[in-house]
This record gives C-alpha cells, sequence and structure tokens, in this order.
C-alpha cells in the first residue's frame, strides 16, 4: 500500500466509516475550539476534514503548524451528526479522527493566502503562482484545460485527423507580429525564429501527401498584452484539411464548437452559426468581432448632415471635410434619467473619444429631439433619420463622427458597454458567427502603402483569370474568422497552392522575386511540385478554455502565464545571461543608458 495514502481527499464516504485509512495533503485551514482542533486537508481532488482532541500527543504540534504545510494524517472515519455534516462537500458527511500526524514539509508565512478567493494584486499572485494555483477556482480552471484539450484530441481522431509536431526553430517570415529571435551559435550572425503559427509547416503537411492534419501548438508573438492575448506565448489548435472548400472548414469546426461547448457548458448554445460578410460587420457593428448576444446596431447617418435644416454644425463641418457620421439606436429608453446619457458620454470620452453625442426622439404636436443637441434636428431631419435607422419615437441615439477607423473604435465598444448598462446581453448564452469575404488587401494608415489584410497565404475569390489586379482593395480572399461572443477565437483560410500567383499576390503588397523566394523558398519550392488546394485553421485554445470558464481575462486559465510586461516574476524572465554565453553566439549587448 502507498505509505502516503490509501485515499485521496475527497474519496470517503460514510460507508468507510470504521475503517482506519492514511490521507496526504495541504493543511487547508484550521479551527480551534478549545479541547478540539479541526483540519481541513486538501489534495488535487478534493478536501477532508479531521478532527484531533486536545489529549493527543499531536494536538500541539498541529497547533503550531502553519497552513499549507504539507501533512500525514492517519485516523479512522467516523460520521458526523447530522446537524455537523456539509452537504456542499463529497465527504462532507464524515470526518477523520486523528490517531497520528506527521509533517512532510512546512510551509513558511505565506505571502497570499490560499483558503477563500478574495482577490490579490497580480504581481503577488504571479510570483507566488504555485500558491495561486493551490486556490479552488484557478485550480479547477487548470483541471479545466486539461479536460478541454483531451476532448479536442478526442473529436480530431474520430474526424479522421492525425496529429503531426511541427518545428519550434525555423524562419522569421511577415505573420503580421514580431517574432522572438533566437541566435544560432553554429551559424553566427544568424537567427532562428521561434513561429507565430505553424502556417507553413501545417502547409507542407498537405503538399507532402497527408490528407487532415492537426496539432495542440504552441504560438510565440512579441506582442503587447491584452485581456484575451497572453504576451509571448499562446496554444492554438492548428488545423488543415487537402481537397477542400470554404464549406467544409465550416462543417468541421461548427461540429467540434458545438460537441465541445455542449460537453463543458450548461449554457445554451445558437447551433446556426451565422456568416457575416466582413463589410457587412464593419457597418452594422463596426468591428469583425461582433457579440450576436447584444442586439444594437449601428447605422450610417452621414447624409443626414448634408442637409440644410440640420444646425449641428460641429458635425456638419467634419461630414463637409470627409468625415463619416454613424449612431446607436437603443430601443425605448425615454424614460432614462440624463444621468445614463451623461455617464456614456463621460466613459466615450475616458476611452479616448471627444464623447458621444446623444438626444432621445420625443412627440408632442411633431416629432423633436430632446436632450443637448435634440434642437439642432428639424422633424423633417428627424423623421429621415428614423427611417434610416429603423427609430421610432421614444428611442434614443448616441451619435459619433470623425474618421472612419476612429468612429468605428469607439462606437464598436460603445455598443458593448451600453448594452451591458441596459442589461441587454443574455449571459447564459453563446453565440457563434462567421465573419467572411476579407478584402485581401488594405492601405497601411502610416504609409499610405498596400498592404495583406489578413494572411498573405490566402486564396483570392473568383475567377482566377479574371481578377482586377489593378484594383487590389477590391479583391476579396477566402479568408474567414470564427467569433463567439465578442471574442476572436480564430483566423483560418483556403490558401494559394499556386506559385505564379503568388509572385503576383505579393508584388502588389510591395515584395520582388527575389525577396519573396528569399522569405519562403521552402514554400514555393513545395508548391512547384503539385501542391493540392488546401485551407485551413487555428482556433486559439486559451481563448476557448477562458470563455468555458467565464473568465475575463487570459491568465486566469494559463498555468504560469507572465504580467502585462512580458515578465515572468516568479522564474525572473527575461534575465540577463553571462558574457561567456553572448562570446559564444557572437552578440554584443549595445543598450544606451538614459
Amino acid at each position: 500500500m502507498n505509505k502516503y495514502r490509501s485515499h485521496n481527499c475527497s474519496e470517503l464516504t460514510e460507508k468507510d466509516s470504521g475503517k482506519k485509512v492514511t490521507l496526504s495533503g495541504w493543511l487547508h485551514r484550521k479551527r480551534d475550539h478549545g479541547n478540539l482542533l479541526f483540519i481541513d486537508l486538501r489534495d488535487h481532488f478534493g478536501l477532508t476534514q479531521c478532527v484531533i482532541e486536545n489529549k493527543n500527543k499531536f494536538f500541539s504540534i498541529l497547533e503550531k503548524v502553519r497552513p499549507e504545510s504539507v501533512l500525514s494524517i492517519v485516523g479512522k472515519v467516523i460520521e458526523r451528526s447530522k446537524d455537523t455534516q456539509n452537504l456542499d462537500l463529497a465527504t462532507g458527511k464524515i470526518e477523520v479522527d486523528i490517531e497520528t500526524v506527521k509533517i512532510l514539509s512546512e510551509a513558511k508565512d505565506l505571502p497570499m493566502p490560499v483558503f477563500g478567493e478574495q482577490d490579490y494584486p497580480e504581481d503577488i499572485r504571479l510570483k507566488y503562482r504555485f500558491l495561486d494555483l493551490r486556490r479552488e477556482e484557478m485550480h479547477n480552471n487548470i483541471v479545466l484545460r486539461s479536460n478541454i484539450i483531451s476532448f479536442i484530441r478526442s473529436e480530431m481522431l474520430k474526424l479522421g485527423f492525425l496529429e503531426y509536431q511541427t518545428p519550434i526553430l525555423t524562419s522569421s517570415s511577415p505573420e503580421g507580429a514580431r517574432d522572438f529571435l533566437v541566435p544560432s551559435r553554429l551559424n553566427p550572425g544568424k537567427f532562428y525564429a521561434l513561429p507565430q503559427a505553424p502556417q507553413q509547416f501545417k502547409q507542407l503537411i498537405m503538399v507532402s501527401g497527408f490528407d487532415k492534419y492537426f496539432q495542440i501548438s504552441p504560438c510565440f508573438r512579441d506582442e503587447d498584452a491584452r485581456a484575451d492575448r497572453s504576451p509571448g506565448e499562446f496554444y492554438q489548435l492548428d488545423i488543415e484539411m487537402s481537397f477542400v472548400e470554404q464549406e467544409d472548414v465550416f462543417k468541421v469546426v461548427e461540429k467540434l464548437m458545438i460537441n465541445l461547448f455542449k460537453k463543458f457548458s450548461t449554457k445554451k448554445i445558437n447551433e446556426k452559426f451565422i456568416r457575416i460578410p466582413f463589410q457587412e460587420s464593419m457597418m452594422k457593428y463596426c468591428t469583425d468581432k461582433p457579440d450576436l448576444r447584444n442586439p444594437l446596431i449601428i447605422h450610417d447617418i452621414t447624409k443626414i448632415f448634408e442637409r440644410d435644416d440640420v444646425k449641428f454644425d460641429i458635425f456638419k463641418k467634419l461630414v463637409k471635410s470627409g468625415a463619416k457620421a454613424k449612431c446607436i439606436v437603443t430601443k425605448n429608453t425615454k424614460d432614462k434619467p440624463r444621468s445614463f446619457f451623461d455617464n456614456i458620454d463621460q466613459w466615450a470620452k475616458e476611452q479616448g473619444a471627444s464623447g458621444l453625442a446623444y438626444f432621445t426622439l420625443e412627440e408632442n404636436k411633431e416629432v423633436t429631439g430632446k436632450g443637448p443637441i435634440g434642437k439642432f434636428f428639424s422633424q423633417e431631419s428627424l423623421l429621415e433619420i428614423m427611417k434610416t435607422c429603423n427609430a421610432k419615437v421614444g428611442d434614443s441615439l448616441f451619435l459619433a463622427c470623425g474618421k472612419i477607423n476612429e468612429i468605428e473604435k469607439i462606437l464598436s465598444i460603445s455598443r458593448d458597454k451600453i448594452a451591458k448598462d441596459l442589461n441587454l446581453i443574455d449571459e447564459d448564452k453563446f453565440e457563434f458567427c462567421w465573419i467572411t469575404d476579407y478584402p485581401m488587401y488594405e492601405l497601411d494608415d502610416q504609409t499610405k502603402k498596400i498592404k495583406f489584410s489578413h494572411n498573405p497565404f490566402s486564396m483570392p475569390q473568383g475567377d482566377l483569370n479574371k481578377l482586377d489586379f489593378n484594383n487590389p482593395l477590391k479583391i476579396k480572399a477566402y479568408q474567414y474568422d470564427i467569433v463567439c461572443n465578442g471574442v476572436e477565437l480564430s483566423s483560418g483560410a483556403i490558401r494559394n497552392h499556386l506559385p505564379d500567383l503568388m509572385y503576383k499576390l505579393f508584388s502588389i503588397a510591395g515584395y520582388d522575386i527575389k525577396q519573396v523566394e528569399q522569405k519562403f523558398s521552402g514554400m514555393l519550392s513545395a508548391l512547384s511540385y503539385g501542391a493540392p488546394p488546401h485551407g485551413g485553421i487555428a482556433p486559439g485554445v486559451d481563448r476557448i478554455v477562458m470563455l468555458l470558464a467565464n473568465e475575463k481575462n487570459i491568465r486566469e486559465v494559463t498555468l504560469f502565464p507572465m504580467n502585462q510586461n512580458a515578465q515572468d516574476l516568479m522564474m525572473k524572465a527575461p534575465s540577463e545571461v553571462e558574457e561567456k554565453q553572448l562570446k559564444e553566439l557572437g552578440i554584443k549587448i549595445d543598450i544606451k543608458k538614459n
């Protein structure tokens, strides 16, 4: 028999009454009742209450031992009286009468408590992550993550996919984020890059004749942290399939997501994944990551400010200079207090915008606008707004005007803010959608040059022999995102498997033949020897777990995350290295000090 335990700490029930057992675990908490001392012993599986009398020679030892010390307890299982049972615990009908105790490892004074779920500063939680992970909520999140990944693997195998591993040390490529570079000792002056994604390798797997690939893949991007994005590294379910069209990829992912979310959540799931073209999503929601639980729609009212009977000069001047005006309509909010509207306006200013103008539609003898800017609109202009926005008397409008990318940014987050304040979002629901028909190219805001908008390896839509390369911004690609509750889970695409077309598409983005061959020599060589049409996608594992765990921050579902400055406070990384190591790599550090 194992010397540390005969049972785990969630296993014992009243059926074990009278048994002599051995339990080992952490001292979760203790309660001193004078002549009795109660100990909650915790392991990975759960809790067991143990009790010791003051006449026991081990009583004084347990009195002094600190929380989170590791103990081995031997004792007899006894049933609790009805009035002392804890039915919230699997072991709540019994306790262990302690006979002997052995301290396996004594804990120092804790920098943060494990008992209870109170909030602690992030820097403390990350520095002592091993303690943080002992807390029930965090522990359960990580177990959930493991179970989700196991389920995904099982489902992918059922769908006919095989798992392959791709290299970690590879070459740099323009994936859209900064690379993490690794110097090569054997090739001085040259660097590997950690993969931002296994993009080229998974395509090469298809070219190699394998039909369906998946991998729970680590990816590395030197990006700033966000609530839904870890700095440095993350994991994705990487998928690629041969001889497929866009719909084939959708069918596989929809089946996986429905099964996965049904397995690990009791929330409602809309099993019809709505398809929304990119341009439509930007028009209606000002984002390509819309939360479809939110019923609010955004409307373009730019033309209203071209009317002579609209006197709101600030917006009129902006529109005349080329700005756009859009609004959010909230239904039947005429009875909301002035403070509701002012708070939204102030919140928008705190987000860096100039605020949100607003008014409410009223009708006495004629339609009027109630609110700070309502007086600037004639009845005719208000009727035109109502027609454009499908608004009615009693509804309110929040307006923004400016450069299109600026008002899209503020209105997309304002849409979510307003819906939450009005309790319009069903938190007990998962709403998936596909965002499709992304433009192949976009203009860089700073350089004003054409660049790839999404994935440079994507196949353009339409008859390849009739593509209008003279108007590249009109070319759409077989690129798609899957979004759930406003969280982008994944991007994917049908790939370009034709070398000549790849040269042409890259040339539009400013790459000459030499640059393309230098960056993608392996890919181009492979495509030149017969490549199947293929496509794929890569849902983010961290974000899936975050949704299923009902967490708002990705660090709550990651074992050992970095902080927002991409620092591992526990392991003290990144760190300086010895001069000897740098010399071996032919590297000299040159940091200018302020």
